[in-house]
């Protein structure tokens, strides 16, 4: 059993996948970075320098002791992360999409496929006919 386990982990597949998986990651991480780093910047910018993270919708105020501390903290709607969620999706569908399209631009298109020869039933049909004649 644990020579059939060698034997299925170092087939090619599960070593493909798991650098698939690692190569993933990484690439998670260079999106993340490209939406959170130049994306939401621009779009911050570009809606007036609004902070989508800081929106939100308080339900009950935080209740502040006199000495400073929080003894009972604020309760509130969160919705600009939200907000913040669906533009990150947004861009980085976008971005998966490009990459795509130029990964699938790079591809050759298959040769054609050889003109298929006569089958078996025409070639008996051929036989038949020159050994009538």
């Amino acid at each position: 059993m644990l020579k059939e386990f060698k034997n299925f982990i170092m087939t090619g597949n599960v070593i493909d996948l798991a650098v698939a998986v690692l190569l993933a990651g990484a690439m998670g991480l260079v999106v993340s970075g490209f939406v959170s780093d130049i994306m939401m910047p621009l779009v911050g910018h570009f809606s007036g320098g609004i902070d989508f993270a800081d929106m939100k919708v308080v339900l009950d105020e935080a209740v502040v002791a006199t000495d400073g501390t929080v003894t009972k903290p604020e309760n509130a709607i969160l919705y600009g992360k939200w907000i913040n969620a669906i533009i990150n999706l947004i861009i980085v569908g976008f971005v998966l999409f490009i990459i795509v399209k130029a990964y699938n631009k790079t591809k050759t298109p298959p040769a054609p496929a050889a003109p298929a020869g006569p089958t078996q039933e025409e070639l008996l049909a051929q036989i038949r006919d020159l050994l009538k004649k």
